[in-house]
């Protein structure tokens, strides 16, 4: 066993970071609380940057339970900015509304690690352990604001159904331990390759037909490993809020306060993404005949739904919330494209849908900081509370409607390149049919995008408050920081496509 600590000093700097910044809250209480904020936006950026430099194209191990690659990167880096940016659009929310700052900070690095964490996990039980740390830092910080009935139903919906799909996955990881024997995803060592000790392996001698007294449970295990991939799949499906395991989403959104909103729609899915992505590519591609097809139907449904539920919100929250559910349904497409048959098509599937999911959270926390600089000044989040803002503030109007047909896939933003991408290796893989329904769909979506750029441009502002206002500068930063991005991703995405696609050769070493 490899105990290189220096393999995780990323994760252990967050660690250490997130303590002192609770505790530093705690006793200097004097100390302005949006100092502490300010300081962990600061803290994660300067983390992001050496990890991006010390780490790049590292491909080592650590205890064999925690791979460090250029896949591992690539996320550590992703949710290290996505955090940055959600406590920075954070500081003013959390100084208006809620208590506990150091706490508040301290819980979205806490399940930052656990993102980072999983990302890099390669082994079942560390893979748990590291959803578990990101999950129930995420169930406080959706209840934070403990004077709000919406933060606390959404808080104990989240928890309860939360820990029920935990259990379900949880089942369905020991039912495949017991059939294949082991917990590794893939073999990381010679002695492990050469006994088979990996679940790779083991799945592909049974796909092969090729059982005997060496394997850990000789006979027709078909049954068993299709039990556990269900109930594997139904535990991944309730984090990314595929349906029909979707129903906490709406409430958790609602209530959450905004930047925890953010961040659990931006850095909760792109984690379970990056964690889905890694054991059914490691560990599971060899029953990919198994699991492709129901990962298909949940991806239809999903699209479905999201995008035709949505057309009834009238609150931004929840429209955005169907809406984050129509965008795992494109997500789960990379998944079904998945070939065990192909590693070579496995990795552009595989790079489509990481490519799609950084387009999307950087699309989708572009429109939260918009809606929490909005609602700052104003303590509405209705779909119709947004009339005139054009004409009270001209700039967060724009890169609202910029982030919302970038969602709607409109051709110039991120949105149109990374579904085009994704529905092409969709075709490509033998799934046109999942590939027209998104397509369908997104046509479909932009009609409800258009109901809320249609209240920021074709009426007055209504109410008391009707005058102009000004956004913060740290804000502003972020803004114009977020509509680069998803102009860049829109208009040349080709050096982060192949950056991506670099990242993701790790996943199929046999290529």
């Amino acid at each position: 066993m490899d105990l290189e600590y220096a393999l995780i000093i990323p994760e252990l700097v967050l660690a250490s970071f997130a303590t002192l910044i609770v505790a530093g809250a705690l006793i200097f209480r004097r100390v302005p609380q949006e100092v502490w904020g300010y300081l962990s936006a600061a803290g994660l950026v300067v983390l992001l940057v050496l990890t991006a430099v010390f780490y790049i194209n590292v491909n080592d191990d650590f205890a064999n339970v925690l791979a460090v690659d250029n896949y591992t990167v690539l996320f550590r880096v992703f949710f290290l900015g996505i955090a940055a940016f959600a406590i920075l659009a954070g500081v003013q929310f959390a100084g208006d509304r809620l208590r506990h700052h150091g706490e508040f900070y301290g819980l979205i690095m806490f399940a930052t690690l656990g993102m980072m964490l999983l990302a890099a996990s390669r082994e079942l039980i560390t893979a748990y352990l590291s959803l578990e740390l990101m999950s129930f830092s995420l169930y406080v910080l959706v209840g934070f604001n403990k004077l709000n009935p919406f933060s606390n139903e959404g808080s104990l919906k989240y928890l309860l159904l939360g820990a029920f799909s935990s259990a379900l996955f949880l089942y369905g990881l020991s039912i495949l331990y017991g059939v294949t024997g082991t917990t590794t995803y893939s073999a990381i060592e010679p002695d492990g390759i050469e006994a088979g000790r990996n679940i790779a392996q083991q799945l592909g001698n049974f796909s092969a037909a090729t059982i005997d007294s060496a394997l850990p449970i000789p006979g027709d295990v078909r049954p068993a490993i299709i039990v556990a991939l269900v109930l594997i799949v139904a535990g991944l499906g309730f984090k990314v809020s595929a349906v029909p395991f979707h129903q906490w989403t709406p409430d958790a959104y609602q209530g959450a306060p905004l930047p925890i909103t953010a961040f659990l729609s931006a850095a909760g899915k792109a984690a379970a993404f990056a964690f889905f992505l890694r054991l059914f590519s490691e560990a599971l591609l060899p029953a990919a005949a198994e699991w492709s097809w129901l990962i298909a139907v949940i991806a239809a449904l999903t699209m479905i739904t999201g995008n035709l539920v949505a057309l009834r919100q009238t609150n931004l929250k929840r429209l955005m919330a169907y809406s984050s559910i129509g965008q795992v349904g494109y997500l789960l497409i990379g998944i079904v494209a998945l070939d065990a048959g192909s590693l070579a098509e496995s990795q552009d599937a595989a790079t489509a849908l990481v490519l799609h999911l950084l387009g999307y959270v950087a699309t989708n926390v572009l429109v939260f900081t918009a809606l929490i600089a909005f609602y700052n000044r104003t303590g509405k989040d209705d779909i119709v509370d947004l009339r005139g803002l054009a004409e009270r503030q001209p700039m967060l109007a724009l890169l609202l409607s910029i982030a919302l047909f970038s969602l709607a896939g409109m051709p110039l933003f991120a949105g149109f390149a990374t579904k085009f991408v994704i529905f092409q290796v969709a075709a490509s893989n033998g799934h046109l049919w999942l590939a027209v329904i998104g397509v369908t769909v997104s046509f479909v979506s932009l009609y409800y995008y258009l109901m809320v750029i249609k209240q920021m441009y074709l009426y007055k502002p209504e109410g008391a408050d009707t005058g102009r206002f000004s956004v913060p500068a740290p804000m502003m930063g972020a803004l114009a920081v977020l509509t680069g991005a998803v102009f860049l991703v829109g208009l040349y995405p080709a050096p982060l496509f192949k950056a991506i696609d670099a990242s993701t050769a790790m996943l199929f070493p046999g290529l």
